[in-house]
């Protein structure tokens, strides 16, 4: 018979807090989803966005209701998706509401472009995805919507953002290892191995 871990612990009728702080668990991307065009835009910070099918490319991201952004997708059909640099943790703070700013005052002075859809796209995005609404499917207080990519563009050589147990951690683009090689250095030295 397996014994327990000693630091994990059954929850009997799951509260909210308990279900975030587990979910905090789980590492996600971030990614800025926006909608709207011209003076009528909104995005928001997302850590549910992954990608669905390959043939044809499709994505998947799950969307609060009460959002602002929700309405301007629901309106057009369309939404952008903004995968973020490791550098950009300021941007996904904007877009998740800190600071108190909505709506278009969220999109700052950084540099957008449209593709095909006319949505704002972050050009200094790791990726810069393009969705046309496919399929929504409404569950408890939010919907989450497949979108079929219409155009797409990418950066390279950049590290990305990921968020865990509840803030921002940088992904080094290298993987990780130059850190590694660094600490590393720094235990030889130490050793006196070096």
């Amino acid at each position: 018979m397996s014994k327990p871990a000693a630091d994990f612990s059954v929850t009997e009728g799951v509260d909210v807090d308990a279900f975030k702080t587990a979910m905090r668990q789980l590492p996600g991307g971030v990614t800025v989803i926006t909608a709207g065009r011209d003076g009528d835009i909104s995005g928001m910070t997302v850590s549910s966005f992954v990608s669905l099918s390959v043939d044809p490319p499709t994505v998947l991201v799950s969307v609060n209701r009460s959002s602002s952004s929700w309405p301007l997708i629901q309106k057009r059909g369309v939404f952008g998706a903004n995968i973020l640099a490791a550098d950009q943790a300021a941007l996904a703070d904007r877009f998740s509401g800190k600071g108190g700013l909505r709506g278009p005052e969220r999109f700052g002075r950084d540099d957008w472009i449209v593709l095909t859809s006319g949505v704002p796209l972050l050009r200094d995005a790791l990726a810069a995805i393009d969705c046309e609404v496919e399929h929504v499917i409404h569950r408890h207080s939010h919907v989450i919507i497949i979108g079929r990519v219409l155009e797409l563009r990418k950066s390279t050589g950049k590290g990305a953002l990921a968020y865990w147990n509840g803030q921002y951690v940088p992904i080094d683009p290298d993987g990780g290892h130059a850190a590694l090689r660094r600490q590393l250095e720094r235990v030889a030295i130490v050793e006196g191995l070096l």
